[in-house]
């Protein structure tokens, strides 16, 4: 591979996935909105957790779900545009891998705003569309179902999916390049939420954490509620 274009392939990546829509919708949408104190609720009286990712899960406990929807479409198209315009200028050459794995650490941690970004989840999709599209559905659902029907955990629920997408990877492309992807995008999401999944263990050890508020706080995980509830798992 050409050291130029893989250089190129990372710095475009990384300066789009920098913007940070959330904050840009929000401005726009709710100017007096304060995302940096955005609160979790807990049981009771407990004060919750505060959520650190500046994404759109975020913004939409601000904004409403409606908006956080368009504006996880935005994440996902910053990601998406690059990448795919790397996969057709170089189709014989993984430059758009890098261009994907890049737009996710840009969205996680954008120069633009100190380094404070989201998860990563929307980024990692909008790569994975151009990536492997089917992949992306498969290893969604499949992570889905194995966290509310097997494991009944909605943590696993919501992270598997992305797990799932190293075997996918291997038995689909027998290529390390795309293992490699995979394990990268991975670590990525992993580091971006080390702050809020200790803050939920702790809420877990105390037993102020209360899980049905958490999910109803986003879109995805009220969605997963409707779902828990029309097949009656236990939350």
């Amino acid at each position: 591979m050409d050291p130029y274009i893989v250089l190129l392939a990372m710095v475009i990546g990384y300066l789009i996935g920098s913007i940070s829509f959330s904050r840009l919708v929000t401005r726009l949408v709710k100017p007096d909105a304060d995302l940096d104190n955005v609160i979790l609720k807990g049981k009771d009286d407990d004060p919750g957790t505060r959520l650190r990712s500046m994404g759109a899960t975020t913004a939409s406990m601000k904004v409403g779900s409606r908006w956080g929807c368009f504006i996880g479409w935005l994440d996902i198209l910053k990601v998406a545009t690059p990448t795919l315009v790397f996969r057709l200028m170089f189709p014989e050459q993984p430059y758009y891998l890098l261009t994907a794995i890049f737009g996710m650490i840009g969205h996680n941690w954008p120069i633009y705003y100190k380094f404070r970004g989201g998860a990563g989840v929307s980024a990692l999709y909008g790569g994975m569309i151009v990536v492997d599209f089917i992949g992306a559905i498969v290893c969604a659902f499949a992570g889905l179902l194995f966290g509310m029907f097997i494991v009944k955990d909605v943590l696993v629920a919501y992270l598997s999916g992305i797990w799932f997408l190293i075997p996918w990877f291997w038995f689909r492309t027998r290529d390390p390049i795309y293992v490699a992807y995979a394990i990268a995008v991975n670590i990525i999401i992993i580091l971006a939420l080390v702050p809020e999944i200790r803050d939920q263990i702790k809420s877990h050890r105390e037993g102020s954490y209360d899980m049905q508020a958490a999910m109803d706080s986003f879109p995805m995980g009220r969605g997963m509620l409707k779902i828990m509830e029309r097949f009656g798992i236990n939350k």
